[in-house]
C-alpha cells in the first residue's frame, strides 16, 4: 500500500496565506462579522466561513473571491502608502466617513454598492497615490 500523501498545489497554499492575511486584516480594521462578509461577498450567515479562514483554509477558487481579495489587499497597500507614518490612520480609514463617498465609510460603500463599491474605494485610494 502506498503511504504516500500529495501536497497541497501552491495555488491553494497561497490562498490559504490570503485568507489569513484578509483576516487579520479585517482585525486591524475592527470592523465587524457582517461587514466581512459583506467585503467578501459572502452569505450574512456565513460566519463559519470566516472561522475557517482564520485558520488558513483556502478561500473559494472563483473568480469573485480572487478579484474580492485582491481589491482588498490593493487597499490595505495604498492606505499604508498613503499613511506610512500613521498606522491607525491607515486601520481606521475604513470605517470613517468620506466625503468622496457623500458621507459615507468605505465599509459602507461595500455594503450599498457590492463589487462597485469596492472598486469605488480601491479607485478613490489609487487616484489619491496618483497612479
Amino acid at each position: 500500500m502506498n503511504n504516500t500523501q500529495i501536497a497541497p498545489s501552491e495555488e491553494t497554499t497561497d490562498r490559504g496565506a490570503i485568507s489569513k492575511m484578509l483576516m487579520q486584516l479585517f482585525g486591524h480594521w475592527a470592523i465587524s462579522t457582517e461587514d466581512q462578509l459583506e467585503m467578501l461577498g459572502l452569505a450574512k450567515d456565513n460566519r463559519a466561513a470566516l472561522t475557517r479562514y482564520r485558520k488558513g483554509v483556502p478561500m473559494s477558487a472563483s473568480r469573485d473571491a480572487n478579484e474580492r481579495a485582491g481589491h482588498l489587499l490593493a487597499i490595505h497597500k495604498n492606505l499604508r502608502l498613503l499613511f506610512p507614518h500613521n498606522r491607525e490612520l491607515a486601520y481606521r480609514w475604513m470605517s470613517t466617513r468620506n466625503k468622496a463617498f457623500e458621507g459615507r465609510t468605505p465599509v459602507d460603500m461595500v455594503k450599498d454598492f457590492g463589487f462597485a463599491g469596492l472598486l469605488m474605494v480601491r479607485s478613490y485610494l489609487d487616484k489619491m497615490r496618483g497612479q
